[in-house]
């Protein structure tokens, strides 16, 4: 890929076109504010006020750095100001509904981002031994809106999976969507997915079956009985299996 004019810029210099020209655009575009994508032209000139800005020896030198510190904050004001307002005057529903239109914008405006700072990405951020661009911007999502948000979306989705085995009809796609982000939070590992939701989801099942062991006994047929009974002992291993690789990762670390 060429790269254009090789003139080094100094953050002070190289931020401002960052901020107008990508940063401030791209927002526009996530809230539905403008629908002008970018040209091929604005990507090029975006990303080479990057490479521009980085040493040119390919070290990690201090305006890698500073861009570096930019982005992150850029993540976190992005979130404070934009995502989490949206979210704190919703209930139910409408707060899980909103939360996973704000997860995929935040997910779109990190793949951008991406885009943009890939020489940063690329090449200085492992000789940095810092934490990746997309690693950056869902700890900004998951720390600022998880960590006000997460106990009124965990039972809003129990409440959901309770009407469910209640015999209502609930919308489970987006039951579904709001757990991808849990797992999506952090691949590798699931600890999101697992410390936030899953131990409480099987706390409640343990809990409802508990309650409702003696209404099926005396009202439903043996068969339907023993069907129940095969979904707890399911969800039981599957609980077990949790636990034990829990134990493994924390062996392992």
């Amino acid at each position: 890929m060429t790269t254009g004019s090789a003139k080094p810029l100094s953050f002070e210099e190289g931020w401002p076109i960052l901020q107008e020209e990508a940063i401030n655009k791209l927002i526009h575009l996530v809230e539905g504010h403008s629908s002008n994508h970018f040209t091929s032209q604005e990507y090029m000139r975006i990303y080479t006020t990057v490479y521009n800005m980085c040493d040119k020896n390919n070290r990690a030198g201090p305006e890698a750095l500073k861009l570096y510190s930019q982005y992150k904050k850029t993540m976190e004001d992005y979130v404070s100001s934009k995502v989490l307002p949206s979210i704190q005057g919703k209930e139910d529903e409408m707060l899980l509904h909103e939360l996973v239109k704000r997860w995929n914008n935040h997910k779109t405006m990190t793949r951008w981002l991406l885009r943009f700072f890939y020489y940063l990405e690329r090449y200085l951020i492992p000789k940095m031994r810092l934490p990746s661009l997309q690693e950056t911007a869902y700890l900004a999502f998951y720390e600022l809106v998880y960590g006000e948000m997460n106990d009124r979306v965990r039972d809003t989705v129990i409440s959901l999976i309770d009407r469910e085995r209640e015999g209502e009809q609930i919308d489970q796609a987006l039951a579904k969507n709001v757990l991808d982000i849990y797992v999506e939070m952090d691949e590798d590992s699931m600890k999101c997915y697992a410390k936030d939701f899953e131990e409480s989801m099987l706390k409640d099942t343990s809990i409802f079956y508990s309650t409702k062991a003696s209404d099926w006994i005396a009202s439903k047929s043996y068969e339907d009985y023993m069907l129940k009974v095969v979904e707890y002992e399911l969800l039981t291993v599957h609980a077990s299996k949790l636990e034990e690789k829990k134990q493994i990762n924390v062996a392992a670390a």
